[in-house]
């Protein structure tokens, strides 16, 4: 389970004013997991074949997902040159697709 003191580590933030966002973020990573693997993600061992576990690699997506929402809080950045990093939340999730 990903809780809020581990949410604000990875993203070194002190202080509680940002907790609403970083909850927000939280919910909205675990459901992007979820529809991007085509599975249910659920906190147990998982019982059924349409269920993922969070594991450590889907566990760190998930992080991944929520640092990168907070460091880019708007859909268009003008000005910059952004690249994805190679090996993250994609490769960390790719052998868990239903196809």
């Amino acid at each position: 389970m990903i809780d809020l003191a581990r949410l604000k580590s990875h993203l070194k933030v002190d202080g509680d004013e940002e907790e609403l966002i970083i909850a927000g973020y939280l919910e909205a990573a675990k459901a992007h997991v979820a529809m991007h693997c085509d599975r249910q993600l659920v906190e147990v061992d998982p019982l059924e074949p349409d269920q993922m576990g969070l594991t450590p690699d889907v566990e760190q997506a998930i992080l991944l997902l929520v640092g990168h929402w907070y460091a880019n809080r708007e859909a268009v950045v003008t000005g910059t040159i952004s690249t994805a990093v190679p090996l993250a939340v994609e490769r960390l999730l790719m052998y868990r697709k239903r196809y």
